[in-house]
């Protein structure tokens, strides 16, 4: 009987002692998993601290915005028209017929409160930083300075304004003329003593600072830049409605030319339906007012290399007064 109990006490020892290591294990294992979840929780506010974005600067905008109405947008501003025509590539009221257009396009453009009630930017700051952007070829850093916008709304308003301007005025340009475009093209060429010409037909290298290593030997022009090559027929009043981007820096204009879609309705027979009269002929095809590269076609009309008479030095001063018109818009896109 004593050794049957002796037994049974043996058994009960080692069933607690078996119990207690399972709960000594347990616990142990316990431990492990609390730590690693606290070195996992460490881990990602160490990652988290790291990927923080920057904290906003305080840029004074309203001061700023403020500031830029007094210099160009108010009467009596600080700066003359003249200087708003230099600084923006075009005047005043061209400028607030596209703001207008745009805001009403775009309600980002609009002035108003943030979700903190804080008053945003003007829509004269954001177009000032995307034409600025355009016209003169400028960062956003060097934007910044002047409209006190971050980089990233700065490439936005840049972006939803080329979106506006590309889907609000493409109807109206970068589109061959209709039939009473053709007429007032004419009448006003004809007013300058040019009867029958429709257009300035001229090409322009457009440098291209980061044209891919692999294509600068075709894209390079001779005077050893990065360019791209832009032929433009532009009117008077420098309305573009003929482009062409696509041609490599080291061709010359005869070669853009030969590319160039702007005589492809001539040769399918669709040329524009135009008569004048030049010394009692009439005559029935429009013509372009083009430098000496271009051929001798009828439909160019040439400067004179060498005028010797008094009517061939006044036909050649009225022809480059008038082809100076299409160089301003040329001018522009030089300064992008």
């Amino acid at each position: 009987m004593s050794n049957l109990r002796r037994v049974l006490e043996r058994q009960e020892q080692e069933e607690e002692e078996i119990r207690r290591r399972c709960a000594e294990e347990d616990r142990e294992a316990d431990e492990e998993e609390e730590e690693m979840v606290v070195a996992v929780c460490m881990l990602n506010e160490s990652r988290q601290h790291h990927r923080r974005r920057a904290p906003n600067v305080d840029r004074h905008r309203q001061y700023w915005g403020k500031n830029l109405l007094e210099d160009y947008f108010i009467p009596n501003s600080l700066y003359h028209v003249s200087y708003f025509r230099e600084r923006y590539r075009m005047q005043p009221h061209l400028f607030q017929k596209i703001m207008h257009d745009i805001c009403n396009y775009d309600t980002y453009f609009v002035q108003k409160y943030d979700v903190v009630g804080v008053l945003g930017l003007l829509p004269d700051q954001k177009l000032t930083t995307a034409l600025r952007m355009l016209a003169y070829g400028a960062s956003a850093e060097q934007v910044d300075e002047i409209a006190r916008m971050g980089k990233s709304t700065i490439l936005e308003c840049l972006m939803r304004f080329c979106d506006a301007v590309e889907n609000l005025y493409k109807k109206e340009y970068l589109r061959k003329p209709m039939a009473k475009d053709l007429r007032r093209l004419v009448q006003k060429a004809e007013a300058r003593g040019f009867p029958g010409m429709i257009g300035s037909i001229d090409c322009m290298h457009c440098q291209w600072k980061n044209c891919p290593t692999a294509w600068q030997g075709d894209y390079e022009n001779r005077k050893g830049q990065k360019s791209i090559i832009l032929e433009a027929v532009a009117s008077f009043d420098t309305w573009v409605w003929h482009a062409f981007f696509e041609a490599a820096g080291s061709q010359n204009d005869l070669n853009v030319l030969g590319q160039s879609p702007v005589f492809n309705d001539v040769l399918r027979g669709h040329s524009p339906q135009i008569t004048y009269r030049i010394n009692n002929t009439i005559y029935s095809s429009a013509y372009y007012l083009a430098d000496g590269i271009y051929p001798r076609w009828t439909t160019f009309v040439k400067i004179i290399p060498n005028p010797q008479s008094e009517k061939e030095k006044s036909f050649a001063v009225f022809q480059e007064c008038y082809r100076k018109d299409v160089e301003k818009y040329f001018g522009i896109l030089q300064a992008r």
